[in-house]
């Protein structure tokens, strides 16, 4: 398992031997999602996001040489965008950035961002590369649906919806940075074996995230 085919292949296997329903997903899309938890939502977000911000800075300190050092880089930057439009959709719910500031995040909806925490302080340049190459598709899609079910359910209007959508769609220039990161990686000796637990726990700890924020509602 040494080369990018075979690592990527590893963890898309190991992540889809673990999956799990996203409840928050099927609660959302049928309509039974409370304000309350939107606003949840909303804060959870702002705290991941600023979070994941600080992970890819660090992760670009420590690997300042291309392509890993253009790579998070460009996600350090990607967060920043992402959480400015996360201010539309708090806005939507009446929400201020004072509110979403002083939001009490709940300890296992932060789990995926203190991962990442961890993975940017000990880990390898091509475990984080790894983890977004093999769960982009699923968090994508995962996107794709809240801010769908948003419009379709809640009557959120779409410009109200860019955090989601800048999500939802990962540039192919970023992807290809990754590749190149995760090969420059396995080249120079990272363990791939660790690559692809980072990779599954990302996954399990993103999906984590969505289950928290349906905790005691029924799917209907």
């Amino acid at each position: 398992m040494n080369t990018v085919t075979d690592v990527l292949e590893a963890a898309r296997l190991r992540i889809a031997g673990h999956a799990e329903p996203n409840r928050f997903l099927e609660v959302l899309e049928q309509g039974g999602m409370p304000e309350e938890r939107l606003k949840w939502l909303a804060g959870e977000l702002y705290h991941l996001v600023g979070s994941d911000r600080r992970s890819f800075a660090l992760l670009a300190s420590r690997f300042p040489v291309a392509p890993a050092g253009d790579l998070f880089l460009a996600m350090a930057q990607g967060e920043a965008q992402a959480l400015a439009l996360l201010g539309d959709f708090a806005a939507a719910l009446g929400l201020t950035t004072e509110d979403l500031r002083a939001y009490e995040p709940r300890p296992l909806t932060q789990a995926y961002p203190a991962y990442l925490a961890r993975a940017a302080l000990f880990g390898t340049a091509s475990d984080t590369a790894l983890a977004l190459l093999a769960n982009v598709t699923d968090s994508g899609l995962t996107y794709v649906r809240v801010a769908d079910a948003l419009v379709a359910r809640y009557g959120i209007e779409e410009r109200a919806l860019g955090h989601f959508r800048y999500f939802a769609d990962t540039p192919q220039a970023l992807l290809d940075q990754a590749t190149a990161t995760l090969a420059d990686g396995l080249a120079g000796g990272d363990d791939p074996v660790a690559a692809v637990r980072c990779a599954g726990t990302v996954h399990a700890l993103e999906g984590a995230f969505w289950n928290c924020l349906a905790r005691g509602l029924g799917t209907g």
